[in-house]
């Protein structure tokens, strides 16, 4: 069984495409969320959503940034040490929505909230097991000092 990245069979091209599109999508929800329509436009948050806009924030900023270097190399260990980054923020973000829960749907006969709850929790966890994946690929990519076949 190998320990380091699995060969990526799409070209370095069409990674860096991907890579771009992550970058403006990423570029396109921060002025969403913060200039217009802004995050007040959906109804079911409250305004303690006001505790939780700097991490999103922050987690946009850092997806655009990350992407925008694997524009220019995605090396394996950077690829993996990116994500690492990415995957963190995103999990402080997940914890703080999970403590603040900045929702309100008292105007729906549904279960929402429980709803919520579950996606938060699955979130979780699913960021969870990439914080662990990205970790043994770093680890495993400067242990074995070599690219990830196809990459650049």
């Amino acid at each position: 069984m190998s320990t380091i990245a699995p060969r990526r069979t799409e070209s370095a091209t069409a990674r860096r495409v991907g890579y771009a599109l992550a970058v403006g999508i990423n570029g396109l929800l921060l002025y969403g969320v913060n200039v217009w329509p802004g995050w007040r436009a959906l109804p079911f948050l409250t305004e303690d959503t006001t505790q939780v806009l700097g991490l999103v924030t922050l987690s946009l900023v850092a997806g655009a940034i990350v992407n925008a270097v694997y524009v220019v190399t995605d090396r394996t260990w950077l690829k993996a040490l990116g994500d690492l980054v990415t995957l963190a923020i995103g999990m402080a973000t997940l914890v703080a929505f999970w403590e603040v829960f900045p929702f309100d749907f008292s105007g729906s006969s549904l279960g929402w909230a429980t709803v919520a709850r579950v996606v938060l929790i699955v979130a979780m966890v699913g960021t969870a097991v990439g914080l662990a994946v990205q970790f043994v690929v770093l680890i495993a990519s400067l242990l074995h000092g070599r690219r990830s076949p196809g990459r650049r």
